[in-house]
């Protein structure tokens, strides 16, 4: 396998010209603000209209995570078999339909909380269609000499809709009610459909179709075989391993340090702006760099201050633990978008389906498992060792990258 190369993109080259990107932007813009809404209004209506339990709120949490786990190597070869735009407006739809049987049921006083573990459950297998599916279409519509200014753009809307969305979901909330609340997120999902529908650029299936079973096992042999995409991964999986053991224990240690219950969402906010100046910041830095140093040095530079976000806790601690949040998510937004942009740039066109799903699976199985590796360390130790470990493991996981340099491009 040849190492990976990403020829960089002119300078004149204006996404903002190109009137099908705008409409793949668009309906980004409309799906995840909604998705975002539903993520804080969900639970409430399980809490304010049934009264659930800590443990069926929980089990909410999991079947949503469950629809990756269960569904995400499929998907990979279903996106593969089908046109791609056609299916993502398939999923709007059904997410649609899914998401206002909330309010329409709460409505005629018939809503269960089995009807909310169908609906997450069904929404989250749309959902990683609807994902898979984009980042296998975004070659055909902008070209592979764009991908990094494209991932970019969208990595930016995404860390920006998850601070602005799940803020306004509190204000939304607070104003309609939680069930009035999913009913925007069912409107934004049809929105993404209509912009969907002015793309005329499609990828369409791929020659003849082995079964199943033998193309899902074609895209893992080939994420598995690629030098540089399996560094891609046992990196993403470290970090998300690691970020996802803080993320669990944080709520935890924040209130016994003393710390305002409003100040924990500002926290949150912080690392989501930093992901954003990162995914601002990732197409400078890979036009210096090149691939590999870039993926490494980013790293290297933002990685050691992570062993201050255990430090949490009231005046100066809390500033630093700020800061290096911050810094963190600006090293995951320059890693999104220059590791989204290297797969889809190294994938043939017929495993684009396949591939994406394969991190996304990987990805997801490290969030869940750093979650109850974080659960378990808090209980039988500490919570704050569960920090700990996460920070060590956000501090070192470039030293991966490190070692696959060589099988990158310039470094």
């Amino acid at each position: 396998m040849t190492a990976a190369t990403l020829a960089p993109a002119p300078g004149s080259d204006r996404l903002s010209a190109n009137p099908e990107f705008r409409s793949l932007f668009l309906s980004g813009v409309a799906a995840k603000f909604g998705a975002h809404v539903s993520y804080v209004a969900v639970p409430l209506v399980a809490v304010g209209a049934l009264d659930a339990s800590a443990g069926e709120v929980g089990a909410l949490a999991a079947a949503a995570t469950a629809a990756s786990l269960l569904f995400g190597l499929p998907a990979g070869a279903w996106v593969d078999r089908a046109p791609k735009r056609r299916l993502m407006i398939s999923a709007d739809l059904a997410r649609a339909l899914l998401l206002a049987s909330i309010p329409a049921a709460w409505w005629l006083g018939v809503l269960t909380i089995w009807q909310l573990y169908a609906v997450v459950l069904l929404a989250g297998v749309g959902t990683v269609l609807f994902d898979v599916a984009q980042q296998s279409l975004l070659p055909s519509i902008v070209g592979r000499d764009r991908l990094t200014g494209a991932n970019g753009s969208l990595v930016a809307l995404e860390s920006g809709l998850t601070v602005a969305g799940r803020g306004a979901a509190g204000f939304l909330v607070a104003v309609l009610g939680a069930p009035l609340a999913v009913a925007l997120d069912a409107v934004g999902y049809v929105w993404s459909a209509v912009f969907l529908r002015r793309i005329r650029t499609e990828a369409p299936p791929s020659g003849p179709r082995a079964p199943l079973g033998a193309e899902i096992r074609a895209g893992v042999r080939f994420v598995r075989s690629h030098p540089a995409l399996r560094a891609l991964a046992a990196a993403g999986a470290a970090n998300n391993f690691s970020i996802q053991m803080f993320l669990t224990m944080l709520p935890l240690v924040w209130i016994r340090a003393g710390l305002p219950a409003v100040g924990l969402g500002l926290m949150l906010g912080v690392g989501g702006a930093g992901v954003f100046a990162g995914a601002a910041a990732a197409r400078r830095l890979r036009d210096r760099l090149g691939t590999g140093r870039t993926l490494w040095m980013v790293g290297a530079a933002v990685g050691p201050l992570a062993l201050l976000l255990p430090l949490i806790g009231p005046g100066w601690r809390l500033w630093a633990a700020g800061a290096a949040w911050a810094a963190v998510g600006a090293a995951v937004g320059v890693a999104n978008v220059i590791g989204v942009s290297l797969r889809q740039q190294e994938t043939p066109e017929a495993l684009l389906g396949r591939m994406n799903a394969v991190f996304r699976f990987v990805f997801m199985g490290a969030v869940t498992l750093g979650a109850a590796v974080a659960g378990l360390i808090g209980e039988l130790v500490s919570p704050g060792a569960a920090l700990w470990l996460g920070a060590v493991g956000m501090a070192t996981q470039w030293t991966i990258m490190f070692a696959a340099r060589r099988r990158f491009s310039r470094g």
